[in-house]
């Protein structure tokens, strides 16, 4: 029988429970289960933070020229970049500060509506972009290759029920 999401663990150690060097069980499959996919997705990040890091750019600038490279010409307001980030960023307007410095992302201001500001991929960001799309597609085939792909799908299946609940 299958353990509920608020039984205690057993008293055998896991892999994440020895990898973290924890001497008590868990206090749920539930707690074992969410500090697994935080342990999980920590490496995953460092990983591609690495695979980066040699061109000059962090995961979430990644993700700002990606989202910027979406949205095509007409570009996005700061706040719908917020929005649209696999990780909150908690100060966006300082990001897109830091990547116009470096010549990946200009700013326009809306001539309709001074307030809003939109900002597009530059010319050096869709450059950039295109060097690094073949890491970004080859890396997570090769950090979830111990998975096939009947199970990348069920792993997708689960997160996707996951942060449905959490909505």
């Amino acid at each position: 029988m299958a353990e509920s999401h608020g039984t205690p663990r057993s008293s055998a150690p896991g892999a994440l429970q020895e990898e973290i060097g924890q001497r008590r069980p868990f206090a749920s499959v539930a707690v074992e289960a969410v500090l697994g996919i935080e342990r999980t997705g920590d490496a995953l990040r460092e990983q591609f933070a690495a695979a980066l890091k040699p061109h000059g750019i962090s995961p979430t600038q990644y993700n700002v020229l990606r989202i910027l490279r979406g949205a095509g010409g007409a570009g996005l307001p700061t706040l719908e970049i917020g929005h649209r980030m696999v990780t909150r960023e908690p100060d966006v307007p300082r990001l897109i500060d830091r990547m116009e410095r470096a010549g990946l992302v200009v700013r326009r201001r809306c001539t309709t509506d001074r307030r809003i500001v939109r900002c597009t991929l530059s010319e050096h960001g869709a450059t950039l972009l295109r060097t690094l799309d073949p890491i970004a597609e080859s890396l997570p085939v090769q950090q979830l290759s111990t998975l096939d792909e009947s199970e990348q799908r069920t792993l997708v299946a689960l997160l996707d029920r996951v942060r449905a609940a959490l909505r």
